[in-house]
């Protein structure tokens, strides 16, 4: 059995769920989503929950059952709230500024950097252009989004500089040491 396939994904009055064959229709707000199951799950809808099972069991079943009940689950929660992350900008003259749906980056090279974002895709900057918030209902273009800007300027190991996303360790290395 899939651990993750078995277990229902809870529904809220925010999305409209519609089950036709092996598509799922989801509507919430300005967000319409149709997501396509294989032939060897069934999706079923009761009450204020959404559950799939499987037809023919097999091992590599089991990883679609599991590979789409995760994938149904992140659209469904990013159509009730969306998803956002956070994207810093570390090292002394580095930072973003939006212009239009476009980010100019500064990252100490000898020419800015822009960045074209997908239209799914808000940003949020701060004052001083060095912490950057995400915000998306698709979980995948955002993660894609995050990885692409950090890709611009990665961390330095040295001394840390670099576009970090939040939460991401910096295994630091220590420097030459002084002769003495």
């Amino acid at each position: 059995m899939s651990k993750i396939g078995k277990m229902p994904i809870e529904l809220n009055s925010a999305v409209k769920v519609t089950v036709e064959g092996n598509k799922v229709m989801l509507k919430g707000g300005k967000l319409e989503y149709v997501h396509e199951v294989p032939s060897v799950l069934e999706v079923t809808k009761q009450d204020n929950t959404l559950q799939l099972g499987l037809k023919i069991k097999s091992r590599k079943n089991k990883m679609l059952w599991g590979l789409h009940r995760a994938l149904l689950a992140n659209k469904i929660k990013g159509v009730q709230a969306g998803f956002e992350q956070q994207v810093n900008i570390v090292g002394l003259g580095y930072k973003a500024q939006p212009a239009g749906k476009k980010l100019v980056f500064s990252l100490g090279y000898s020419h800015k950097v822009e960045y074209e974002l997908p239209n799914e895709v808000t940003v949020e900057v701060d004052k001083t252009g060095q912490l950057l918030t995400f915000k998306s209902s698709d979980k995948l273009l955002l993660g894609n989004v995050c990885f692409a800007i950090r890709s611009l300027k990665p961390p330095e190991p040295y001394k840390g500089t670099g576009v970090i996303r939040a939460g991401e360790k910096i295994i630091r290395k220590a420097g030459k040491a002084k002769a003495s």
